[in-house]
């Protein structure tokens, strides 16, 4: 039997509790009179899982009859034991950053569920929002302190740029909280479930481009107020600046309200 040793360099922590992997599989139910779940003509999902790993969670996905599932793995070594183990997965080796997804769904919705590296789910997360109006359901597992960011609301520590990127896309839903013993081997870090489903919101009523620029501008120096912050992209001595908006600081403002502050500094820039 092909054996998969735990990599350090690509963040890998084996989950062992095959009950916690029922529940992330458990994530990607799907409901037929949600229009915005994209079922293909056969009836399946087609759902993307990153880093199979030792397929722990691929099996149950396996199991699930509406979906279509495709995984798509970076170690050489998970590759191997996942091609014996599991003959019938459709199994890419690669780097899920570096996946053209436009070749791989060249048409249509597909949702994405994984285990996630730790230290790329951000980047993860980020090429998702890339996809935002084809992916309609994003789960899995994930540290715990980024998946409190994601989750955190405005006026919390932990709110930050992908708490207000995400949330302005996406609802989401912090599951559960995985502890350490369950992984081999253990990280020193607890370890979460969430939950990402594409809201309502078509498009932002403001230059997308930019909101992103000043979510991220704002943030990267958070402890400042937005007059100091964002003084760059509005214009030294600028008279806009004298707003009350400007007097806070990033975590104190809603998705809305950065969507009001990308408005009021578009002028700036006409």
């Amino acid at each position: 039997m092909q054996r998969v040793r735990a990599k350090k360099s690509l963040g890998q922590h084996f989950l062992k509790d095959l009950g916690i992997a029922q529940r992330i599989a458990d994530t990607v139910s799907f409901d037929q009179s949600v229009d915005r779940i994209p079922f293909d003509v056969n009836n399946k999902v087609p759902v993307l899982e990153i880093g199979p790993g030792t397929g722990v969670l691929t099996q149950f996905l396996l199991k699930n009859n509406h979906i279509k599932l495709t995984a798509i793995e970076l170690d050489s070594e998970s590759v191997e034991y996942l091609q014996e183990w599991y003959p019938e997965l459709h199994l890419i080796e690669g780097d899920f950053l570096k996946l053209d997804l436009d070749e791989l769904y060249p048409e249509g919705k597909f949702c994405v569920i994984g285990n996630y590296p730790y230290n790329i789910s951000s980047q993860i997360f980020f090429k998702v929002l890339d996809y935002k109006d084809r992916i309609p359901i994003c789960s899995g597992m994930i540290q715990k302190e980024v998946a409190e960011r994601i989750a955190s609301k405005p006026g919390k520590k932990a709110y930050g740029i992908l708490s207000v990127l995400l949330q302005a896309y996406y609802d989401i839903e912090y599951l559960f909280t995985v502890d350490e013993y369950v992984f081999a081997p253990p990280p020193k870090v607890k370890s979460a479930v969430i939950k990402m489903t594409r809201n309502s919101r078509t498009h932002l009523d403001c230059d997308e481009n930019m909101f992103r620029i000043i979510v991220k501008t704002a943030f990267n120096q958070r402890r400042k107020q937005l007059r100091n912050s964002l003084q760059q992209i509005a214009g030294k001595g600028n008279p806009l600046l004298e707003d009350e908006i400007f007097t806070k600081r990033p975590e104190q403002l809603s998705v809305e309200e950065f969507v009001e502050l990308t408005k009021m500094l578009q002028k700036c820039q006409n």
